[in-house]
């Protein structure tokens, strides 16, 4: 890995672990709004480290293209993560392992796609949400597998039922 793409990286794993941070704001939805900003001054930083212009509209609209993309289980999950967190003490602590793992892992792929197409040539103009979509898909994917895993579903915390779909299956 080049000096350049070592600098980018350490950027990376610096704002997913904020973003792993503001996953554990206790309070549903804020969580999710620090994690968009900590997303976009990811993207910022990154720009002005390969020194491509940054546009905080076009920059906003990407990284929600690009989050709506998830397959939308994975989505819930992080959306249910913030929003549990209003149920009393059980809903706080599920929230504390859902929120946290879906926003770390989400700002890791953001980035990862990112250093790839700033890498290539691109800029925020030419970048397209639609054609990198698989791309961050798949590096949302590694990010899960790589330690920054994304909890079952709520519900089979809830029911107890963890693991128990897959083993009958």
């Amino acid at each position: 890995m080049s000096s350049r793409a070592e600098g980018a990286q350490r950027l990376v794993n610096r704002h997913a672990l904020y973003s792993a941070a503001a996953g554990l704001v206790p309070v549903p939805l804020v969580d999710l709004a620090a994690t968009t900003g900590i997303q976009i001054k990811m993207l910022k930083e990154l720009s002005e480290y390969y020194g491509i212009p940054f546009q905080a509209d076009r920059g906003k609209s990407i990284v929600g293209a690009l989050i709506g993309g998830i397959v939308p289980t994975r989505l819930a999950y992080g959306l249910g993560g913030s929003l549990i967190k209003a149920l009393p003490v059980v809903g706080q602590l599920l929230g504390m392992v859902t929120a946290p793992a879906f926003a770390s892992a989400s700002t890791y792929a953001i980035g990862k796609v990112f250093m790839s197409h700033f890498d290539s040539g691109g800029t925020l103009l030419d970048f397209d949400p639609d054609k990198m979509r698989q791309h961050f898909v798949a590096e949302y994917e590694a990010a899960t597998k790589a330690g920054v895993t994304t909890p079952p579903p709520v519900a089979e915390v809830v029911t107890g039922r963890v693991g128990k779909a897959a083993a009958s299956a």
